[in-house]
Order: structure tokens, then sequence, then C-alpha cells
């Protein structure tokens, strides 16, 4: 029992529902939980799994209380996950109860993994024997237990060769524990040869997780330096010490190639976790991880709430990602929650990227993270050339959007069996469509965003609520035949292009939405890095961490796309997703070249790139950042009002405002309608809050909230701290 009182003894249970706290449940008599146990509770009519937490009980009447069902025999939830649950919740403004549920998605692992029937030899001898029968005993030989199919495909025999041996007593039946997901890693498979600048790095994190204490070390790496190579060092060192390990990964698509590169270096691949886990698959790996069996887990964000038992390092990959940023019920950036599940465990966290973020260089700068740089490629592989194709003076033919300089480099490439990428961060054919009789433009029925054309599947799609309908022949407001045209390129247009340039080219389209989903994508990476391809086109799933040998020109078709969308990230996005995308070429020695379509060659960014001067272009814009108060060095939070009807949003919106606490450090900006005004019928709302570094930006909002309307009718509020997205 967890506490007992002169009503009851009762336990506080946090349940995964948008609950405040926890609620009170007695504890039947010879029942025992302890803070961390999982546990199933009832809740109005239905039952969920909850956690007993930490904190007193309120004194109530035993009457009153509704018993704890069933203590789950699964390990505790430890200390440190329910201060860490607690602390996002307090950060992010959330529901303690909904950070609980994401950390209570395998409710079937909550019970152990039953054991499996096997067959074990005995001293017993066939009454005769036979080949295959003797191929059999051979394997079985060493007393090992084996599955009935699983010693049959190891001896190469058919099930009844078994069937026909256990009949007469050659083997018995055994109970077999669960196998492991995956083999244990070795530190010591395939020690690699490390470069110096390599060697120093590693040694860093090295002594940074024996010391075993919290920290976090910055990896800044250009390309191709072999930065997974040395935080595997860091891997090795937490392993050596008996931890499990977790690295981040933004992308699902990105996994299959990692998981064989842990397998090189280790000798068997982590667990994997993320959405497209089979439900099955997920359970074991939540239940192994919660008993210490799994060891090294690679994953998306979802994955810093698996209930690790010896947790003693996070290596979070790509830490400059926006896809770290989780924008669905509970707001939170995975790289920082990261940081904070490493204080709150004590153990040291490593941040790998060649174009760090603001917030982690700047806080590298002020002593807060520890440094290590890798400069150079790895085996001095050079970094492609860059240049910046003026549009303006090297303009595309009429109906084009591919620079007649950028084709002629492309032609080169093709000649000499060499790969070339092209890059574009739109989706689909074209992100409009129009009636040139009467300007009719194809608009979502739900949204304030226009339909994106998906020629491939002769369909108008909305990437923000996912609408969808064909693309008529006729225009719906005239009735005028074969009159609608495309407006602006997408990867689909572009390849369109591509093909009547050179169609004796293998040219692969790279998509998150194309059909197939992950599968596709990982075979189609796997077949650019096997030389399948001749011409890539992809959106900006190409840019993460993909290594081509055989690439040695990339294209970038609107290098401007980014920089004129109001984010005040802008310029720092802009500047990471080319550096990434032109850090494609060249990666395994070969001379390589990437160009950038641009109307604007003097812009800052495009310079940076183009001079390989990252320093300058940090400089200026931590500067920028300092002068305009902006994160890192002020604070920043949005809260999204979306309503049915614009008026009820607007004057719910107009409400908080109003409501808003007096504060000299802090200031409130809006409402006013968001960019994307409306998303699936729901009208939106923005209140932008901006304040100094030390500023309590949480109380300031919790008073806000607290004074002001009454949430009713269809109204939702949602707060996000640190925001990503200004749309």
């Amino acid at each position: 029992m967890i506490e007992d009182s002169p009503f009851v003894a009762a336990a506080p249970v946090l349940v995964p529902m948008p609950a405040e706290r926890p609620y009170t449940y007695a504890v039947p008599a010879g029942m025992r939980v302890v803070p961390g146990s999982i546990v199933r509770v009832p809740l109005g009519p239905r039952q969920f799994a909850g956690i007993v937490w930490d904190g007193a009980v309120e004194k109530v009447d035993a009457k009153k209380l509704r018993p704890i069902e069933q203590v789950f025999d699964c390990p505790p939830i430890d200390r440190a996950m329910r201060r860490f649950v607690d602390w996002i919740a307090q950060y992010t403004l959330s529901p303690p109860g909904m950070v609980a549920r994401m950390l209570l998605r395998a409710p079937e692992a909550f019970d152990p993994e039953p054991w499996i029937e096997g067959l074990q030899r005995t001293f017993a001898k066939p009454d005769r024997m036979t080949g295959a029968r003797m191929r059999v005993l051979e394997t079985a030989e060493g007393g090992l237990a084996w599955t009935r199919s699983g010693l049959a495909h190891a001896a190469g025999v058919s099930s009844t060769v078994i069937d026909g041996l256990k009949a007469q007593g050659v083997f018995e039946t055994v109970m077999i524990p669960p196998r492991p997901v995956v083999a244990a890693p070795d530190p010591g498979y395939a020690q690699p040869s490390l470069m110096p600048d390599q060697s120093d790095a590693a040694a860093m994190l090295r002594t940074n997780v024996a010391a075993g204490a919290f920290g976090v070390t910055l990896l800044d790496g250009v390309t191709g330096s072999g930065k997974t190579e040395v935080y595997f060092e860091a891997v090795v060192a937490a392993l050596d010490r008996g931890k499990q390990v977790l690295i981040l990964l933004p992308e699902i698509a990105l996994t299959h190639a990692f998981l064989e590169r842990f397998q090189e270096r280790f000798g068997a691949k982590p667990a994997e976790w993320h959405s497209d886990l089979p439900p099955r698959m997920r359970e074991r790996v939540w239940r192994q991880v919660a008993e210490g069996g799994v060891r090294v887990v690679a994953g998306a964000r979802s994955a810093l709430f698996l209930p690790f038992r010896e947790l003693g390092l996070i290596v979070v990959d790509e830490e400059h990602d926006p896809a770290y940023k989780q924008e669905d019920r509970v707001f939170y950036n995975a790289r920082d929650m990261a940081v904070v599940r490493g204080h709150i465990g004590g153990f040291p966290v490593v941040l790998a990227s060649a174009t760090p973020s603001v917030e982690s260089r700047v806080n590298a700068s002020q002593g807060r993270y520890d440094r290590a740089v890798l400069a150079a490629r790895f085996a001095e592989a050079a970094l492609p050339d860059l240049k910046t194709i003026d549009m303006r003076r090297a303009p595309p033919a009429r109906g084009g959007f591919l620079s007649p300089v950028l084709l002629g480099h492309m032609r080169q490439t093709l000649e000499k069996k060499e790969q070339s990428l092209l890059f574009l961060n739109r989706r689909g054919y074209a992100p409009l469509t129009l009636c040139r009789v009467c300007g009719h433009r194809f608009g979502c029925p739900v949204c304030s965003a226009w339909l994106v054309e998906h020629r491939f599947r002769g369909q108008l799609v909305c990437h923000h609520c996912g609408h969808n309908e064909r693309r008529p022949e006729a225009c719906p407001e005239c009735g005028t035949l074969d009159h609608l045209v495309a407006c602006g390129p997408g990867v689909e247009r572009i390849a369109e292009e591509v093909v009547a340039h050179f169609p004796d080219a293998r040219t692969i389209v790279l998509s998150s939405d194309l059909m197939g989903g992950v599968r596709r994508l990982r075979l189609e990476l796997e077949a650019i890095a096997n030389g399948e391809a001749d011409i890539v086109i992809g959106t900006q799933l190409v840019a993460k961490g993909h290594n081509f040998p055989n690439m040695t020109l990339v294209g970038v078709v609107d290098a401007d796309l980014g920089l004129a969308n109001g984010d005040p990230r802008a310029a720092e996005r802009t500047f990471q997703l080319l550096s990434q995308v032109t850090g494609r070429a060249g990666r395994t020695g070969k001379k390589s070249l990437g160009l950038l379509q641009t109307f604007q060659p003097d812009h800052p960014v495009m310079r940076a790139i183009v001079s390989g001067d990252a320093e300058a272009f940090y400089e200026r814009e931590i500067t920028e950042r300092e002068r305009a108060a902006l994160p890192p060095f002020g604070r920043l939070a949005g809260v999204i009002v979306s309503a049915a009807t614009r008026a009820e949003a607007e004057g719910h919106a107009r409400g908080l405002r109003r409501a808003a606490p007096q504060a000299s450090d802090l200031f409130v900006l809006g409402p006013a309608e968001a960019p994307l005004s409306l998303i699936g019928g729901r009208h939106r709302f923005r209140l932008l809050i901006q304040g100094e570094r030390r500023a309590d930006m949480q109380g300031f909002i919790r008073a806000m909230l607290a004074e002001g309307p009454k949430i009713r009718g269809s109204v939702r509020v949602q707060v996000d701290i640190d925001p990503q997205s200004f749309l």
C-alpha cells in the first residue's frame, strides 16, 4: 500500500486523460502499489491504465473512492521519468495526464510477454536414423532449447521430422523465455579508424560519458565529416558503463540506413521506435526497454517517452531539424526535452549537426554546452564547390523552371555517369491550379489554402487537412473545357521537365506523399545509393543525412523559397536546408558542385552558403536575434484560438488579450488572424507573447487563461511555448 489514513488506504493515480492532477483511488486490502506502478482503474463507465503518482492523497471517505482494479506485472516507471512528465506538463502548460498518455502507448506491454513452448534434447534415441534425423540431432547438440519451427529451419528439415522425434521421446517440451527484439550490441565488434579531429572529439565524448554526470556536447561537423562514427564512441562508453542509450533521428525514412550503419559498427541493430512500427513490435520494444533487455534504441521524437530502466546517454542527430517539434496535443521540442531528460536523470546528452540551431550555438558560445568541431570531411574528401545561378541573367526557357546553366551541368554529369540531385521543397505537380478564362482558383473548401495538384494521381490535394478531389476537365465556375492551368512548380512538374530534356536518364522522384509510403521511400533511397538512378528530384526528405556515393551535382531549383514566409527563423532554416542539401554531393571524394537558382544572389544566406563561411552567417544571425530579443535571447509563446465560426474565435482571442496581466518584461501581440486562418473548417486567431529571457512566461499565460473567458461551444485554445511554426 502507498499510504494509510484514518479513512482508507489510497493512492494518487495519473490517468491518460486531460487531467490537471492525479485522481485518488482506494487500494484494496492485500494489494501493494508504489509510486510508478502501472495500474488499471475505473474512470466513468470505462477503465484505463494509469500510473501511481507522487504526492499526498486527498483525505476522503472510503465510500467515495473507487478501487484500483489491477496492478500490472510491469517494472514501475522510475522517479526520473515521473519528474520528466511533471516538468513537461509545467513547461508546456499541458495537462499532466496528456503527457503521461505518451508514456502509456503500448498497453499490451504492461503484462509480461508469454513464454514460448520449445523442445530440448533428451537421452533417448530414435528407433531408426535417417539423414534428416541426423541433421536435427547434430543441430540440437549442446542442450539448448529450440522452438519447433526454429529447429526445423536450422536443420533444413520439415516440421514433421521434429514431430516424429518428439513422439519417440527424443525431445521433451520446455518453456523458453521471450526472444529479445534485437541482439545485444558488441562495443568491440568493428572498431573504426578515426581521423585526428574525430579522435579528439570522440575522446571528449567518452570522457563526458565516463564521468556519469549531466552535460551537453554539441558535435558540430560539416556534412560528411563522420559525426556518426564519433558519437558511436559515446555509445560505446555508455554501454561499457552498463547503461542504455537513446539515439533520436528526425525522420523515419532515415532509420533503415542508420540501422545498417549501426550494425556494421556493433554487430547488431538497435531497437527501432517510430510510428511505422507494427503494434506487436512496439509492445515488445516497450516491455524490453522497461526490463533493461534492450540496450540501444534508435527512434523518432516519441522515443523520449520510453520507460528506460538504466538510461545513460541520449544522442540527438540532426539536432536542428524542425521535425523534432511536435505540434499536436502536447507541443514540445524533442531536442530541448532530451536535454531536460538528461538533466533530470544526471547523464550526458550529445547534439549532432552540420548546421546547428542558433540556440545550440549560443549555448555553446556561452559555456552551457561543450562543443566539438569537425571542420573537414572524412578522409579529406572535398566539400562541393558552391555557386549561385542568377535567374535574372540566366532565366529558364518559357514554360520551364530549370536554368540553361543548371541543365548544362546536368548533361555533363550524365556523360560522366554520375548522379544529379534537384531539390525543391514543394510536393506535388503545382501549388495552384486556376482557370485561364474566368480566373477561378481551386481552394480547399475547409481551409484557407490552395489545392495542390498531384498529376501522378490525378488529384487536387490540401496538404493541411487532407481533403482531395479529382482534377476536373472543365472549370467548375465557368464550365470551360481544357483551360485549367498549373501555376508554379512542384517536384512532379520538375520531373516532367527533366524527362523532356533527358529522356534516356533514369529519374526518381522522392517525396513523402508518394504512393507506397515509408517502405517505398526506403527502397528508392537504397536504389539511389546503389547507383540505380541518374537524376533524383526530391523535397526536404533528401536533405536529411543520406549518403549517395555517386552524387556529384546538386541543383536547388528555388533557393529563395523559404526566405519570404514571415518566420523569424526563415534565414536560419534556409541556410540549414540548403547547406544540408548541397552537402549530399561529393561525399566519397569525387569533385562535386552545388548550384543554387536564386533571384537574390546577394542575400546574406546565399553569400554564406557559397562562401562556405558559416561562422559569418551565425555571427550575423545571432547579432540580429539579440538585437530583436528573439530566442535564445528572449522568449516567445503562441496562443492559438480556434472555433467553428470566425466570430467565436476572434471574440475569445480578444477576451484573452484583455485578460493579460500587466508585466514589464512580457507583452502580447495580437490577436490577429493566423496566416492559415482556416484549417479543417476551424477559424484560427493567434496571440504572440514576447518577453525577456528570464520572464515567467508560463505564469503569465496561466494568469491570462484563468482570468480570460471560459471555453465554451466550439472554442479550443492551444498554447505553444517556443513556437517553431508561425502559420
